[in-house]
């Protein structure tokens, strides 16, 4: 592997008292799509809000290129989960599309023409040039899921977190956002997703991160997702290994 572009070293995280991370040991390499899965509460978002600075971390190391987070700030991207969005704010497409641009502007500085155009080419990437005037309220869930996307891709970010963001989307729209993510690691962007479709894990992503409150795995797809390391994660809900034959 090459130097990590994230590095995690014993990071730990507790809620009101009850630990939700624990100890968790990770290196994550560029260029790469990261499936980051594991059963409800297993801490799946929590790993990504203490990444992103978002959550007090009891003990560990969380370093970017050997940097912290406050430092990076502008390199990464993060597309929330759809819940977490207020959709009721009046905004359009473009607005919110134009926000992923404040990173790089300094304290009270403007957007400029060289932002709009980065923002449109971004609307188009993900095919809702059209949608650019309209309300987020007014959306689909796929096409708000398209927008905050968009909203990343306009960063032109060098890391990636997407918290579950096939949800509530149509099996096309998902096709398209892999498309996306595809070539942004083609581009040696890192790209690390919350996915709950564990049948098209092997489709989808380079690598795979199991979790269940600890680290149980993390390594290639290919010899990490293995019938021994799901059930670790998953512990009683086997159930979910018999719907994609991992059992059969």
């Amino acid at each position: 592997m090459n130097k990590p572009v994230i590095s995690i070293k014993g990071l730990s995280v507790s809620y009101e008292r009850k630990r939700v991370l624990s100890n968790i040991y990770l290196e994550v390499e560029a260029g790469k799509m990261y499936a980051v899965v594991g059963p409800n509460g297993a801490g799946k978002s929590t790993l990504f809000n203490a990444l992103l600075g978002l959550t007090e971390i009891n003990s560990g190391q969380i370093l970017f290129d050997g940097k912290t987070v406050e430092t990076e700030r502008k390199r990464i991207a993060y597309v929330p989960q759809r819940n977490e969005v207020d959709w009721s704010f009046p905004a359009t497409v473009m607005d919110v599309v134009m926000t992923g641009r404040y990173p790089h502007k300094s304290f009270l500085q403007r957007l400029n023409s060289t932002d709009k155009e980065l923002a449109i080419k971004a609307l188009k990437e993900m095919g809702i040039e059209n949608l650019k005037d309209r309300q987020i309220s007014e959306l689909s869930g796929g096409q708000q899921q398209r927008t905050f996307i968009a909203r990343a891709l306009s960063q032109q970010a060098d890391i990636y977190f997407l918290d579950e963001p096939f949800v509530g989307v149509d099996i096309l729209t998902e096709g398209k956002i892999i498309d996306i993510l595809r070539k942004l690691t083609q581009e040696n962007k890192t790209v690390l997703v919350v996915h709950h479709d564990i049948s098209t894990i092997e489709q989808y992503f380079d690598k795979i991160i199991l979790l269940n409150q600890r680290l149980v795995a993390a390594g290639d797809v290919a010899t990490t997702f293995t019938k021994e390391n799901v059930a670790a994660a998953y512990g009683g809900q086997l159930q979910i290994m018999h719907k994609i034959g991992m059992f059969d």
